[in-house]
Order: structure tokens, then C-alpha cells, then sequence
């Protein structure tokens, strides 16, 4: 359930898939990210948080 506030935070995949595990894969694909330099807005959410903090080395994360 989203917070009352809704915050979002933009997530821009930085560092190419290649050599990744599949799980590591699975989370950047569950964010919604496909490419490097891909950026997507997703929810403020601890399951979002958490597929964050997995593949942080990967990603720049920034709030709106």
C-alpha cells in the first residue's frame, strides 16, 4: 500500500546487466529498468527499497 504522502524516487540504471547474477537481474527488471541510462519512477515503498538496496552498485537513485 502506497504511503499517504506518495513519494516516488527516480531510479536510473547506471552500470550494465552484463555479469550480474539472475537474481540481481530479476530485481533491476522489477523496478522496470531495461537499459543503462534507462530511468523510471517508481513508489517510495519498503519492496521498492528493498529490489534498491540488492543492486545498489548498478543504480542512482534520486527523490522527487
Amino acid at each position: 500500500m502506497a504511503q499517504k504522502n506518495d513519494s516516488k524516487l527516480v531510479v536510473t540504471l547506471k552500470k550494465s546487466l552484463i555479469g550480474c547474477s539472475e537474481k540481481q537481474r530479476a530485481n533491476v527488471r522489477g523496478l522496470g529498468l531495461r537499459k543503462r541510462n534507462h530511468q523510471v519512477e517508481v513508489l517510495d515503498t519498503p519492496e521498492n527499497r528493498g529490489m534498491i538496496n540488492k543492486v545498489s552498485f548498478l543504480l542512482l537513485v534520486e527523490t522527487k
